[in-house]
């Protein structure tokens, strides 16, 4: 193989050859600084998802290794996250509630999101993600952080959290006040302000690992678990080794809907993460080719016994604020995850859950952006009661159906948006054959007896008949009465059936008023779609012109 497919299909391949070695210094700080996070947030998250806490060290260095070989982004960590872990959760135990198959239905979800992703990548659907509209991703993500809280706050009462949506759970907790444990409490509490003092006081810490190894040692100093503090327990030793998820084959087959979900909100998360690194450093990421290697990490990680992985905020931002450069910062964290899960895990048994659940509250908080619903409120009503709506959808409904909920509002907005076309009457440019806007260039002459319109956007099956009752709309004010209509295409790259059978309805619409349609800048592709349709024989041979210019001329030469 050449150094070019190489460097094209194995990024590792073109970096890591001009690899220097002055960077080393920055990308093992940056490493050393990811590792720190990726412990305690692995231990946090694998709870979060209904797995073992060695299992998201099974996953966590294969994930890390596998983007660094194919990943292009030099910026992103790739792990755990809390968004991947509980929507791990839901989709599993829509499967099955027996703790003992969430384990092996969590990786099954794993590799079938990491074929999703890879298949999309290579059919080039990473615009997909564009579709998913901010304010519905906001309010997603606020209902899946406050979901989380609810369900870590049993543990930092020292109760059971009981089932159900949002409300249910949160009812059961404040039902069960009287049992709640004043010592787990107290762990609870001082774990929250120590982790709020530390991130305010000295940013550059890594908090969640500095809380972690306090909360070990206090809790071995005072032996907490004698004193009704529920403790992580002792954690197997955790080398990945490759093996297949061992399910029923309808098991598979249901974990393929929630998948899909699953893939898009990872996606989403990764690589809106991997775009803003490289914009920040005058880079380009290609969403097709992120696609695919988040695919593979995915499929990687459910290989080992992992689960959902993506692209972590805080990881990528800490690495990169150390001076991590380049993606021998996954490969150097890799190695060190691996080295504690096989020789260090014996250290976590102590680990208090109360603590554990503080880091994985501080973990989300960054989703509850009250302040982003603020700015809908003040400026975009309709974006703050969709953020909304999916928000109480998450809440009421559970993460999946919030999610569908939000992917489903992220399309209707989209169509909205798309079918609201405005016409523009052109006119001609002073001492100029260019036609433009008469809204915006007043001083642009129109011609007598000619209305020239410009739909501004492309014709399609959504949007096409809104069009033909504007132009009808718009000859019916024009005094006196057009005897053309010159309707300008610019935007149009392509022209379906249905947009060419109303455009044909329009020329029989106005031929019956005594007005003839031509067409101006038919690009070369609808072009081709309009010479299969009857409508290319029934305009006439001046019913097609090159510019609007071109159209008038005709239409004014060429009185119907």
């Amino acid at each position: 193989m050449s150094a070019g497919p190489a460097r094209r299909h194995l990024p590792v391949a073109g970096w890591l050859g001009n690899y220097r070695r002055a960077g080393l210094r920055g990308d093992l700080l940056g490493a050393l600084t990811a590792w720190a996070l990726i412990v305690p947030e692995s231990v946090a998250y694998a709870q979060i998802a209904g797995v073992p806490p060695q299992n998201a060290f099974y996953a966590a260095p294969v994930a890390l290794l596998v983007y660094a070989l194919f990943g292009r982004s030099n910026f992103l960590i790739i792990g755990a996250t809390s968004a991947a872990a509980v929507l791990s959760a839901a989709a599993v135990s829509d499967i099955s509630g027996d703790p003992n198959d969430a384990v092996s239905l969590s990786a099954a979800l794993a590799v079938v999101v990491g074929v999703v992703l890879l298949v999309a990548g290579i059919a080039r659907l990473g615009f997909i993600t564009n579709f998913l509209a901010e304010p519905a991703l906001v309010g997603f993500l606020f209902g899946m952080a406050l979901t989380i809280v609810v369900r870590q706050g049993a543990k930092l009462v020292g109760v059971s959290g009981g089932d159900g949506d949002f409300f249910e759970r949160l009812w059961t907790l404040v039902g069960k006040a009287p049992d709640w444990s004043l010592t787990t409490l107290s762990v609870a509490a001082a774990a929250l302000a120590l982790l709020i003092l530390l991130e305010r006081v000295v940013p550059r810490l890594p908090a969640a690992l500095i809380v972690l190894v306090l909360g070990l040692g206090v809790s071995a100093a005072l032996d907490l678990e004698s004193h009704g503090v529920d403790t992580v327990g002792k954690i197997p030793s955790a080398v990945p080794v490759p093996r297949l998820p061992g399910i029923p084959a309808e098991d598979w087959i249901a974990l393929a809907a929630g998948a899909l979900g699953v893939a898009l909100v990872v996606f989403a998360e990764a690589f809106s993460i991997a775009n803003r690194f490289a914009r920040e450093h005058g880079q380009e990421v290609d969403a097709d080719r992120e696609m695919a290697a988040v695919g593979l990490s995915n499929i990687a990680a459910g290989l080992v016994r992992g689960f959902v992985v993506s692209g972590s905020a805080s990881r990528s931002a800490a690495a990169t604020g150390a001076g991590g450069r380049t993606p021998m910062v996954s490969l150097i964290a890799a190695a060190l995850i691996l080295l504690t899960g096989a020789f260090l895990t014996p250290l976590f048994t102590d680990l208090p859950e109360p603590v554990l659940g503080a880091i994985v509250i501080m973990a989300v908080r960054s989703f509850m952006r009250v302040g982003e619903l603020r700015r809908y409120a003040a400026n975009d009503r309709p974006g703050l009661w969709v953020a909304l709506t999916a928000l109480i959808g998450v809440l009421l409904f559970d993460l999946l159906p919030g999610l569908l909920l939000a992917v489903a509002l992220s399309l209707v907005l989209f169509i909205a948006a798309a079918s609201r076309r405005n016409v523009a009457v052109l006119g001609c440019l002073p001492g100029t054959r260019l036609y433009a806007d008469t809204a915006q260039h007043p001083d642009a002459a129109t011609t007598p007896g000619v209305l020239a319109l410009r739909p501004d956007g492309s014709l399609f099956f959504g949007n096409v008949s809104r069009v033909r009752l504007a132009v009808v709309d718009r000859v019916a004010r024009t005094t006196p009465a057009p005897r053309a209509v010159v309707l300008d295409l610019t935007g149009s790259y392509r022209l379906g059936i249905q947009v060419l059978d109303t455009l044909d309805e329009l020329r029989e619409e106005l031929a019956g008023k005594d007005i003839g349609l031509y067409l101006a800048h038919v690009r070369a592709r609808a072009d081709q779609d309009l010479n299969r349709h009857a409508l290319a024989d029934r305009l006439g041979p001046y019913g097609r012109n090159r510019t609007v210019d071109d159209a008038v001329s005709a239409a004014s030469g060429d009185p119907v």
